[in-house]
């Protein structure tokens, strides 16, 4: 996933190309630390980008855990990433993709490893099969993305850096 900063931040940024000895690369990494904590922080949260809140998982409604981490191998995937060009957050975790955007129908069909078949139980009565088929419906629960507070950030933290170069700049001709 790619996510563009516009506007007053593109602004900022070029504000920064203009200013010499600034460690863009230094303010890249912060940026990118910043946005990748706040990701990790919306598990906890269980809210999306625009604070929104996930829609409650089955396992974490019957066990009573939270949403997207019963193993937290996701939200312990997201890393982040900053080069000369930019920064990214993001995840290689294969059903990523699943919980960022939803499933709203896709058809699966499950076959059992053994020859004795899948068990399961409906109701009161034990069911063995040897594949079941089913559709998937699985409810976005968006973890990426930038929040009003992650944008705030960037921009504070980008003003910080062009007014500490400045007091720099003038206490040197001082």
């Amino acid at each position: 996933y790619s996510i563009r900063l516009d506007g007053d931040v593109r602004k900022l940024m070029k504000k920064l190309h203009h200013l010499e000895d600034v460690d863009l690369k230094k303010s890249r990494l912060t940026l990118a630390e910043a946005l990748r904590s706040s990701t990790k922080k919306r598990f906890k949260d269980e809210e999306a980008p625009d604070g929104s809140a996930w829609k409650k998982s089955n396992r974490a409604a019957a066990e009573g855990g939270t949403t997207l981490t019963n193993k937290s191998r996701l939200k312990n995937s997201i890393k982040s990433k900053a080069t000369e060009s930019g920064f990214a957050v993001g995840t290689n975790v294969i059903y990523a993709r699943t919980h960022q955007f939803g499933e709203k129908g896709r058809r699966v069909t499950i076959r059992a490893k053994t020859s004795k078949g899948l068990v399961f139980k409906i109701g009161d009565k034990w069911i063995r099969k040897r594949e079941v088929t089913a559709t998937i419906k699985i409810p976005k629960r968006p973890f990426l993305g930038i929040s009003d507070e992650d944008m705030k950030e960037i921009k504070d933290t980008l003003e910080d850096m062009i007014s500490e170069k400045k007091k720099n700049d003038w206490s040197m001709q001082r």
